[in-house]
């Protein structure tokens, strides 16, 4: 049975579930899992990303802030089984909604993220590494620096409102169909255009990812089970080398192309994060995609093979209007070229 097959089947015990958002990567995800097994559900947003994509599903508006306009009025009263929180980035608004919910709900799950670990230079760590933290908790601005420290905020926030009825999920680098980041995506795109491609690292550098519908699937059976207690959501089950999924690019499409491997010195050198995805398996970056899973796992998180989420991308990607399609993370093929170029100069120069 693949992962996320469950979604096909009828729940046992019918849920109401109330989504924070749900109309964008992860929540649409999580709705077609969830409306699959036959929950009820309820979204709660501002109505402004994609407001007609699920007709028929209850759709709350108001605003994650409680100081703007209406807020959180929409929630006051209602109960539900549990409470997905999708989209919860400044604690002082997690706080808020988490508070509101508390005496009317079973469960409430927050998303987080794995940036909320504060060292990626050791490997194999798990939920008990050490923490990311910021000197000042009330800024309310996104930030490569503030990114994982106010997810772990707004984690405590949830944990303290909602003490042993809480679940934390930290995904790594979520894929798959409808993804808006164009980070992953880049990859099958890229061996389809044909050609030589820069590939940086070595074959056998760790990859962690996981796609957006296994995800989903996890978090409606962390319903249907009640589970609490923080997860590391990063995929697959056991360690994936970044060679192997270049080559299920490459098998994806019936583009010809050629792998140039380039290794992560020189990449470090070029002063700037050029490509997606991928992070030398060096230095601070060594452990970044070798975190733990065995507690999600246990929890009942599966894994389609990587092979489909590269191929299901790709024809995705395809779908999409010519001019509405998603912008793709990464070097242009100019910057690409250059890469190459010097990579292959310095070679010719370097004493032998």
């Amino acid at each position: 049975m693949v992962a996320g097959s469950t979604a096909l089947l009828a729940a046992p015990e019918k849920k109401t579930i109330l989504i924070l958002g749900g109309t964008g990567f992860l929540g649409p995800a999580t709705v077609d899992a969830a409306t699959a097994r036959g929950h009820k559900l309820t979204l709660f947003n501002r109505g402004r990303t994609r407001p007609g994509l699920f007709p028929n599903i209850e759709v709350l508006h108001g605003d994650r802030d409680p100081k703007v306009d209406e807020g959180l009025k929409a929630l006051e009263g209602r109960k539900w089984d549990a409470v997905i929180d999708n989209s919860g980035s400044f604690p002082r608004m997690v706080g808020a909604s988490a508070k509101l919910l508390a005496p009317n709900v079973k469960q409430y799950i927050y998303i987080s993220s794995i940036s909320a670990y504060a060292d990626n230079s050791e490997e194999h760590a798990d939920e008990g590494a050490r923490l990311a933290t910021m000197s000042d908790p009330t800024i309310e601005k996104i930030t490569g620096q503030t990114f994982g420290p106010l997810k772990v905020l707004c984690e405590k926030a949830t944990q303290e409102a909602l003490p042993g009825r809480a679940a934390i999920v930290r995904p790594g680098y979520i894929v798959g169909p409808d993804d808006p980041s164009g980070r992953f995506t880049y990859w099958p795109v890229r061996l389809d255009r044909g050609g030589e491609v820069l590939a940086p690292g070595a074959p056998s550098d760790p990859l962690q990812i996981i796609d957006v519908r296994d995800l989903g699937a996890w978090l409606i059976l962390m319903v249907e089970q009640g589970t609490t207690g923080v997860f590391n959501a990063t995929g697959p089950k056991s360690r994936l080398a970044w060679g192997d999924v270049l080559q299920a690019c490459r098998k994806a499409t019936k583009s010809e192309s050629t792998l140039t491997w380039v290794p992560a010195e020189w990449i470090a050198k070029q002063g700037e994060e050029i490509f997606p995805i991928w992070a030398p398996y060096r230095g601070e970056t060594k452990g970044f995609h070798t975190w733990k899973n065995t507690r999600a796992v246990n929890a009942g998180l599966t894994f389609r093979p990587y092979q489909a989420t590269v191929a299901d991308t790709l024809a995705w990607y395809k779908t999409q209007e010519q001019g509405g399609r998603t912008r793709l993370a990464g070097p242009t093929a100019a910057k690409e070229s250059e890469l190459l170029a010097a990579w292959k100069r310095q070679l010719t120069t370097t004493p032998k």
